[in-house]
């Protein structure tokens, strides 16, 4: 009767309201990752309609099925669909729902910036939908070359779409990967130290982890074309002093990694099924983790790669080229120890071995293929032809897609709570396989053959028609692979029987729990001793159920689940978060309010969403926290803990330094893109530079010196300090793009207007959260054992410090050389 009364309070406390406005309230992982894994989904299904169409368009020569500008925006929004909306919000979808449950937890460590990232996805995915159904769609391919995206190029607002929309994704990209990288790292089963994580928490570590390396060039660039498009700031125009690589430099920076960005989960998703469908334990956990961590490292050295062509010096191709084949030997790493495990065990070929199988073929010859563009004498040959797309499709396509298959027929029962009784899969599986290899194989052929890609039309007589149609009938049959693919999963949510408890006998946490899962997970949370705690203790799952591990009794309504040591996964505090909430809703809604405008020119409104996104953060800090010390509570038998408000370093201190670390990275590209225009655009210097002021800097220095140094004071003291060396920094901003020329005049200027810009908004944070720690400490949220918000707020004062001493010396130096 305990055991009931105790997951009823559970469920009382967990679970969303009843209609829709406890969907819109919802912030929980499970929920929050089907609508991730769904919308991604259909995302797909419509980028997929959008490749046949560019396949029908193909299958003959001189075809009018679609006119030149129609076929742009075809293949610019298949691309831009498959990258952003589908693969990267798929695996994000996929870790939001399945981790927590791997690593023993009863949700993320941000329950509200999971839900924030869900709709912000969904909002700014819907703006490229609605702007291709308009026929506005952004026509300048996926990567959104200059010149031909910029203004006297693309007039109108199609590339507008492209930048405000993906920009708008991206912010959910960012923000869900520091969810990720802080609920790896500090909310797991305590006892499970990082050489007990399960192999897909390590991939989904790593893969987070590029995402904040990685995705904010490709913002700041995107930030840098839309501020030349609409105020006409040259950046990438060579007429005044910008120059148009700078934008394939910042997109690589991206472009490359997001290959691995997209590979890595796969390949965590093979390396826990494999071993299941194989019967015995992986092979070589050490090097496969090792392997992880080179390719993440490695992968930010080849953006080059996709720029061999462009003329640049002859020690740099070597550079690149020797990188573009030195990253294929971790990946080599992993393969063999997928083949080492399968050698090693009794292979069973069930549905989700097929996909795996599948897998192997396609990703294998990609590599290979890969190799050979990553040589530079081919790759001049390769260029910008049909190969390339093949390859980047057995890369992508049989890299994630193929294992993403093995996934849903491998966890199916853990969203459905039913076991797979049609075998419909099978013949989907083969038509798949057949058709993917009929249509890409064969343009491998056509581009050696001389076809480029991205044309929309070819004339006849030239050797080209028999592949395009065979590749193009080739196509569909893939689509009907994936029809039957929809409806074989369909029909398990409604007609199969129900699923036992762990129907593959697998070793890891999320098969520890009722079939689907409830709200809160688990009854209580394990304390792991092994990578496989199933396997070792078989009746795990239901000691947990009975409430024999930690935090099995509900207390005070609160969401409570365990934060451990990063390294050794020592039971560290109670992590109490955040429910259901309108405020991540509402917060996107303005958020995209601001994208919105921006992409209708009503820029005199645009200040009235950036209020609004202040007060909304205002509101978010606010709701946390508490006026009273609570002390160590129990957490199993005679154990305490203290909660997350009275720890050193909360989650929301990693949060924070994990944020500003992607935010150090859009700090580092924009000064990556200053150097590159110094160096090798035209016309540097420019004519007039700005006017040098060593009163400015000066007082700019001595504001950050004295922000930064004011942790060492008092409260009282500290804050008077800090806002006056916050308002000092201010000030000297203010006064330094009041010097600075016009911005259109130069890339030069429009370079220090950014700066002066990105500093200035930093400057204006650290302020706002200074004031609301002033607010909170004499309200009484403060004391001496609850000390995190100040703490976060210096975090944030000291990189506004350090951004506005870097500003100022670069933006005074040159004109003090001059």
């Amino acid at each position: 009767m305990n055991a009931l009364r105790r997951h009823r309070d559970l469920a009382r406390i967990w679970d969303s309201p009843p209609g829709w406005r406890g969907a819109l309230a919802s912030v929980n992982h499970s929920q929050l990752g089907i609508r991730l894994i769904l919308t991604a989904f259909i995302f797909f299904l419509i980028g997929g309609i959008l490749a046949m169409l560019i396949r029908a368009q193909l299958a003959t020569p001189g075809s009018a099925f679609a006119g030149p500008d129609v076929y742009n925006q075809l293949f610019t929004m298949h691309g831009s669909i498959m990258m952003f909306l589908f693969a990267i919000p798929m695996f994000e979808g996929f870790a939001i729902y399945m981790l927590p449950k791997m690593l023993g937890s009863r949700d993320f460590a941000f329950p509200r910036i999971t839900a924030y990232g869900w709709w912000c996805y969904l909002f700014g995915g819907s703006l490229l939908i609605i702007a291709m159904l308009a026929g506005l769609a952004p026509d300048s391919g996926w990567f959104m070359y200059t010149p031909l995206s910029s203004k006297p190029y693309s007039p109108g607002i199609n590339s507008d779409f492209w930048l405000l929309g993906i920009t708008f994704v991206e912010i959910s990209a960012i923000v869900t990967a520091v969810d990720i990288v802080v609920s790896i790292l500090k909310v797991r089963a305590p006892g499970m130290s990082l050489d007990k994580m399960p192999l897909f928490a390590w991939y989904m570590l790593v893969t987070a982890g590029m995402m904040l390396i990685g995705f904010p060039p490709l913002i700041l660039g995107s930030v840098l074309l839309e501020l030349e498009r609409a105020f006409g700031w040259p950046f990438f125009d060579a007429a005044r002093g910008g120059d148009s690589l700078l934008w394939q430099h910042l997109f690589w920076l991206f472009g490359h990694p997001e290959v691995y960005i997209i590979f890595l989960p796969a390949a965590g998703v093979i390396s826990t099924i494999l071993p299941v469908m194989a019967r015995t334990k992986i092979l070589g956990y050490g090097w496969i983790v090792g392997a992880i961590l080179a390719l993440g490292f490695l992968s930010f050295g080849l953006w080059v790669h996709h720029m061999f062509t462009v003329g640049i010096p002859h020690m740099a191709l070597a550079f690149f080229s020797a990188a573009s084949t030195l990253v294929a030997i971790p990946t080599a790493v992993q393969i063999f120890a997928w083949i080492g495990t399968l050698w090693s065990g009794r292979p069973q070929l069930r549905m989700p071995m097929l996909y795996l199988i599948g897998f192997f073929v396609t990703f294998v010859m990609g590599g290979l293929t890969g190799v050979m563009v990553a040589v530079v004498p081919f790759d001049w040959q390769a260029h910008d032809s049909a190969f390339v797309t093949a390859h980047l499709h057995y890369v992508l396509v049989g890299g994630f897609v193929f294992p993403m298959f093995a996934a849903a027929y491998y966890w199916l029962a853990h969203f459905t709570g039913r076991q797979r009784q049609y075998r419909l899969g099978t013949l989907a599986f083969w038509l798949i396989f057949v058709g993917f290899n009929m249509t890409f194989f064969l343009m491998h052929l056509v581009g050696l053959l001389g076809q480029p890609r991205r044309i929309d039309t070819y004339p006849e007589g030239i050797g080209w028609t028999f592949y395009n149609l065979l590749s193009s009938v080739g196509s569909f049959v893939l689509a009907f692979g994936i029809a039957l693919f929809v409806i074989d999963i369909s029909l398990q949510f409604f007609h199969a029987p129900r699923s036992r408890r762990n129907p593959w006998r697998a070793g890891t946490l999320e098969w520890g729990m009722s079939l689907p899962p409830p709200s809160y997970n688990i009854g209580s949370i394990p304390h792991v001793e092994s990578r496989d705690p199933l396997e070792d203790d078989p009746r795990l799952a239901h000691r947990l159920a009975a409430g024999k591990g930690y935090l099995s009794e509900p207390r005070r309504g609160w969401r409570e689940t365990m934060a451990v040591d990063i390294v050794t996964g020592r039971a560290d505090h109670i992590l109490v978060v955040p429910g259901n909430t309108m405020l991540p809703i509402v917060t996107a809604l303005v958020t995209g309010a601001f994208f919105v405008l921006m992409l209708l020119k009503f820029y005199w409104l645009t200040p009235l969403p950036l209020a609004g996104m202040a007060w909304l953060g205002w509101r978010w800090a606010a709701a946390l926290g508490r006026k009273e010390d609570v002390g160590p509570l129990p957490i199993r038998g005679e154990e305490t803990a203290l909660t997350h408000a009275e720890v050193e370093d909360p989650p929301g201190w990693w949060g924070s330094a994990f944020l500003l670390a992607a935010d150090a990275t859009f700090f580092g590209a924009l000064l990556f893109g200053y150097a590159y225009l110094w160096t090798i655009a035209p016309n540097w210097p420019p004519p007039r530079l700005m006017e040098a002021s060593l009163l400015t800097l000066g007082l700019g220095l001595l504001g950050a010196g004295v922000a930064s140094a004011a942790r060492h004071r008092p409260a009282a003291q500290r804050e008077g300090l800090g806002l006056a060396g916050t308002a000092a920094m201010l000030i000297a901003l203010t006064l330094s793009a009041f010097f600075a020329p016009p911005p259109t005049e130069h890339a030069y200027n429009a370079a220090l207007g950014v700066m002066f810009g990105y500093a200035g908004f930093h400057v204006f944070v650290a302020l706002l959260a200074q004031l609301f720690v002033l607010r909170r400490r004499r309200a009484g949220y403060h004391s001496a054992a609850r000390r995190a918000e100040p703490r976060i707020a210096q975090l944030w004062t000291d990189y506004a410090a350090g951004v506005t001493a870097i500003v100022l010396t670069a933006s005074h130096v040159p004109a003090l050389m001059a």
